[in-house]
């Protein structure tokens, strides 16, 4: 397949243009184009392991191409578009709860604005897939005490800006299919973790803290619930519906690992070696959704899908990539890594 990727230098997008390379089992077959505006979270050195000297490239290397843009323009993508590809799949969005908050705009640009020019520009160049990865966030919260979980037919009742531009996203991605025919999927995904993952986010900022023997703030009580999908199996699971699942659908994907934030940073904590007394309640951010839970047996009965990874494991081989990959978020968390991005433009 050759297959348009955008926002492939984010966490998941870069892992999943890893697997369609390198691990899936048709990885020889495919080509992919990563449209990627590169703002503070999009980080090229994500994807370093498949960018070869020049002089010496690799397989991998020879099938990936970059391209630096922004998917809200509307000339950048037709004319990407008109290259032909058989598949689009949707990662670029701004994804950071926090800073929804203090700002929806650029939310709104990005994963409203730019899913529809996206949605355009596929239709016109008759793309035969457009895969919409989306996120549970769009089904609101669950009461801890709920024996349900989120299901594909849930109302969407979206809690934050973030939540809300993504829930508008799929929102356009169906009515491109209903109304133009468009062959659009979307997914939905419980909370990711895994290799690449930035800083800011919870878990990653909850082990490089224990790393380095630093306070591990807690929001509210540490009783919010969230289901816990490593990124290696999400990436299965997006080829799988990307190759098989119904134009129209939506699929959820979910780690079937349900946990609180305080156990599972009480958990780190213990692989680290470091002291519970590290745990520090801080202010609890607005409109916090207290539990996330999905019901994935959509995929399973249908493409046959399941999570490889359990979740304790998964746990433990994620804090030694950070632990291994010191210079990787060290980079991050300093700045360096936009130093040198600008320097390189200038």
């Amino acid at each position: 397949m050759k297959l348009l990727v955008t926002g492939g230098c984010g966490f998941i997008g870069s892992n999943f243009i890893r697997h369609m390379l390198r691990t899936s089992q048709r990885a020889a077959g495919h080509s992919i184009v990563n449209l990627d505006l590169l703002t503070y979270a999009g980080n090229p050195e994500n994807l370093a392991d498949l960018t070869a000297d020049p002089a010496h490239p690799s397989d991998a290397s020879r099938r990936l191409r970059f391209v630096r843009g922004d998917i809200a323009d509307a000339a950048l993508v037709d004319g990407l578009m008109s290259e032909g590809f058989d598949a689009v799949v949707n990662f670029a969005a701004e994804s950071h709860v926090d800073r929804s908050i203090e700002s929806a705009a650029p939310f709104i640009r990005t994963n409203v604005l730019g899913v529809q020019v996206l949605l355009d520009a596929a239709r016109s160049a008759r793309v035969d897939r457009f895969l919409q990865v989306g996120t549970d966030e769009v089904y609101g919260a669950l009461k801890l005490d709920a024996v349900h979980r989120f299901t594909e037919t849930t109302p969407l009742a979206p809690n934050s800006p973030y939540a809300a531009s993504k829930a508008a996203a799929d929102h356009l991605a169906r009515a491109a299919w209903v109304t133009h025919g468009l062959p659009v999927i979307v997914t939905r995904c419980s909370n990711n973790y895994g290799p690449y993952q930035f800083p800011e986010k919870f878990l990653p900022q909850m082990m490089l803290n224990a790393l380095e023997g630093r306070p591990l703030p807690i929001y509210g009580d540490g009783l919010y619930v969230r289901d816990w999908l490593h990124v290696e199996d999400h990436c299965a699971a997006l080829e799988l519906v990307l190759l098989r699942g119904a134009p129209g659908e939506v699929y959820n994907i979910g780690g079937d690992a349900e946990r609180a934030n305080l156990d599972v940073a009480k958990k780190v904590l213990a692989l680290a070696g470091r002291p519970e007394s590290l745990l520090t309640r801080v202010a609890d951010r607005p409109a916090h959704d207290r539990r996330y839970a999905i019901d994935a047996g959509r995929i399973q009965r249908e493409l046959g899908w399941s999570p490889r990874w359990d979740f304790d494991a998964g746990l433990a081989a994620t804090l030694a990539w950070y632990r291994d990959h010191e210079t990787w978020w060290k980079r991050i968390v300093s700045g360096d890594y936009l130093v040198d991005r600008a320097q390189a433009r200038g």
